[in-house]
């Protein structure tokens, strides 16, 4: 027998655990951090109708979940009447399955939605896909896992796979000689201007503001693209000053102005699978064991001011970013979702030496 819900968060918490087990590669966000998106504190969200989230449980386990929400911004850019779903994960069973994709159906036909579309958690700019391929292989901070049951569970209720994305990783421990930019060159390049803005725990609000002005102006022309606000940007970035390692983010200006950024992070995965992504109070002990051993790492943002495409700023900083994650201990770097259709993404990352990792669509539905 199975019990829907809405807006029950600890049985939307705790789903993913119940449903897939220990043993699978799945990592929850911490707690806090999901109960702070999907609260009227987002700034994606206009008020609490733009958003809601189900759970099922069987026998009184929880098993599945979904979010069901709007993305006003996208839809009024791109004109289009599209609700997303999100948090998709469940257990393999068709029954919890269909019963949360037609909760979020209705939820979004009742907005005058007319075609629904996922994973999105929360947009297009942040983690998204399904799951297709790469099962086995261990996600790293800001990428999705699921089990290779949900695009068949999605199937089966009528949605359609499209848009194809692949995140990548690569060794530094194996392949760590991966030429970006000859010594010369840089040389060049820095005489020209160009100069590294310094990143630090004191100057990390000024080089995010950075990075959001190149993710706006170099992102602009990508296909489901949203401009983020600064007030969303810093939203999702409130704690990474406490999570960022200053050694491995790249920001270069040219003459005083921001023109290309590199925003990588330690991944966090191994230190939340640790902690079951809660607070404990044996939070600190874990936390340093884990900071004395990581050696992943993960590029979240990547981006060139228009302008300065075409003139090695990319390889400038690839080249900084590689010498010193490999100095710092680090031995693997991943990298977020790159769709299909973004070839010269598609070339930099392969000629970086990197190689697929986990293979992602988007299933969309009309919706009558």
């Amino acid at each position: 027998m199975i019990e829907l819900l809405e807006r029950d968060f600890p049985s939307f918490f705790a789903a993913p655990f119940h449903a897939y087990g220990a043993d699978t590669p799945y990592v929850s966000p911490m707690k806090v951090d999901l109960k702070r998106f999907l609260s009227v504190e987002n700034p994606l969200f206009s008020n609490a109708s733009d958003f809601t989230y189900f759970s099922v449980k069987r026998d009184g386990i929880p098993v599945g979940r979904i979010t069901a929400h709007l993305h006003r911004r996208s839809n009024d850019l791109h004109c289009e009447a599209r609700g997303c779903f999100g948090y998709f994960d469940c257990a393999d069973d068709t029954e919890a399955a269909t019963a949360l994709l037609q909760a979020a159906e209705n939820w979004a036909s009742a907005r005058g939605m007319t075609r629904l579309v996922g994973n999105f958690n929360l947009t297009a700019m942040q983690q998204a896909g399904i799951m297709t391929s790469g099962f086995d292989q261990v996600p790293f901070t800001d990428q999705i896992w699921g089990p290779s049951h949900l695009p068949g569970l999605l199937e089966v209720n009528g949605y359609q796979s499209h848009f194809p994305m692949t995140t990548f990783e690569r060794r530094l421990d194996t392949n760590p000689t991966s030429e970006f930019l000859p010594d010369a060159q840089r040389t060049q390049l820095l005489d020209q201007g160009f100069s590294f803005a310094p990143v630090t725990r004191a100057t990390i609000a000024e080089r995010l503001e950075d990075a959001r002005a190149i993710l706006n102006r170099s992102f602009k022309n990508n296909p489901m693209f949203v401009p983020v606000t600064a007030e969303e940007f810093h939203f999702q970035a409130k704690d990474m000053k406490w999570i960022m390692d200053p050694r491995i983010s790249k920001v270069v200006h040219y003459r005083g102005a921001p023109a290309g950024a590199v925003i990588a992070i330690p991944d966090l995965n191994p230190l939340l699978r640790r902690i079951g992504s809660r607070w404990r109070l044996s939070l600190p002990y874990h936390y340093f064991r884990y900071k004395a051993r990581r050696d992943r790492a993960v590029v979240i943002f990547q981006g060139v001011m228009p302008e300065f495409q075409g003139r090695s700023v990319n390889p400038l900083m690839l080249n900084e970013m590689t010498r010193d994650m490999i100095a710092a201990g680090y031995k693997t770097v991943g990298g977020t979702w790159i769709a299909d259709e973004n070839a010269a993404s598609l070339r930099q990352t392969e000629k970086a030496g990197a190689v697929p990792l986990h293979r992602l669509h988007l299933f969309s539905k009309e919706l009558s």
